[in-house]
């Protein structure tokens, strides 16, 4: 259908006496295909802005499950979706939004078994994640599949946005993140939101922008921010551009690979000295719960943030993780260690950091951190 119908003359209005836009780009916009990986802070400005335009066909990626400390920025939900997974919620708020667009819900990670499949069937990726195995994972699906993708960054009052691997005139590709980012940074060198607080309207520039880009790769109108990365300082609004360089870094990119271990992370695996695989030793809640009762004698370290401890805490000793390599010393080597964090995440980063750079043998993680610890031992336990 090449015509755009009464009522979406109507809802699309404004679009339509746009100089430069009109009817052609709003049934170009009508015919993409634009996938979100990740509905947080900046997926969901960029859903909702790209459902309202018109998008024809969205695809939403996201396998976590909304919680409460999720609202302050992810402006796509209520407190009636907490504790669902995002991608469905999105799905059903987005379908009342606009129901000429028909929007896809992923309730799964991206993962290099079924990157290329998903991302082959859209002409562009917006990446809306977190982590910088999941940037790298996009970026190098998109690079094999020709595809260009938006990307868009934040922490605390700080963000950056950039188009990378879109098609020229000439038939060439414009920079990729690698020409930007040739290695990733040390695990826990780059903290993340959870750690290091974001400014709740921060997510919802950066995620506006990239629907913007989004909208001027369908359309054609403008120039997309390519070999460009913007930086943005939302305490100042200050604005900074750099060029990005092409360093031909896509001509390596052949085949996608294991992203957690190139980022140094390996999913809770440790290395020893000859390289062999390790399992990252862990205990339950149930079985810290269990060393409580019986007065055991061990170290229970407490990895989070002050303010997160204030929340709630277990009654362990608080070195928050940007701490704890000035205090190795305070650390035992000669009892049991349990090391926490929120998720367990953060603390099983910095078990395997101690263990690798401090010849540690008694450490252990506590599995699902203190959100396990409320919904197995105390449902009463506040958690954020």
């Amino acid at each position: 259908m090449n015509k755009l119908t009464p009522e979406e003359l109507q809802r699309y209005s404004r679009h339509l006496v746009l100089q430069d836009f009109g009817v052609e780009n709003q049934l170009r916009l009508r015919n993409a295909k634009i996938l979100v990986v990740g509905a947080g802070g900046l997926g969901c400005p960029a859903l909702l802005y790209l459902t309202a335009a018109g998008t024809g066909t969205i695809g939403v990626m996201d396998g976590d499950r909304l919680e409460i400390s999720n609202l302050q920025r992810q402006v796509l939900y209520t407190v009636h979706d907490i504790g669902h997974n995002k991608a469905e919620a999105a799905r059903e708020r987005l379908a009342l939004l606009n129901p000429f667009s028909v929007v896809k819900s992923y309730p799964f990670r991206l993962t290099s078994e079924n990157a290329l499949d998903i991302i082959s069937g859209f002409d562009l990726v917006i990446d809306g994640t977190d982590n910088f195995p999941a940037r790298y994972l996009i970026n190098d699906a998109c690079v094999i599949l020709n595809k260009p993708f938006v990307y868009a960054s934040i922490l605390q009052y700080e963000g950056q946005a950039a188009v990378f691997n879109l098609k020229n005139a000439a038939g060439g590709f414009s920079a990729n993140y690698r020409d930007l980012f040739p290695e990733p940074p040390g695990p826990g060198a780059v903290p993340n939101c959870e750690e290091a607080g974001v400014l709740g309207v921060l997510p919802g520039l950066l995620g506006c922008i990239q629907a913007n880009e989004a909208i001027k790769i369908i359309t054609g109108i403008g120039e997309p921010l390519v070999n460009r990365l913007l930086i943005l300082d939302s305490a100042t609004m200050q604005q900074t551009m750099i060029r990005i360089a092409d360093h031909h870094t896509r001509e390596n990119i052949k085949s996608l690979i294991d992203y957690e271990d190139f980022c140094g992370i390996n999913a809770g695996k440790s290395k020893s000295l000859n390289d062999k695989p390790l399992t990252m030793k862990e205990v339950t809640v149930q079985e810290l719960k269990k060393l409580m009762d019986s007065n055991a004698d061990f170290q229970l370290i407490d990895v989070r943030e002050p303010h997160e401890y204030d929340i709630c805490n277990l009654n362990g000793e608080l070195i928050p993780m940007s701490d704890i390599p000035n205090n190795v010393d305070k650390i035992s080597k000669d009892k049991q260690v349990v090391l926490h964090c929120r998720s367990g995440k953060r603390s099983g980063d910095m078990l395997l950091w101690l263990e690798k750079n401090h010849d540690f043998h008694n450490l252990y993680n506590l599995k699902g951190g203190i959100l396990a610890w409320a919904r197995e031992i105390d449902p009463e336990f506040p958690t954020y």
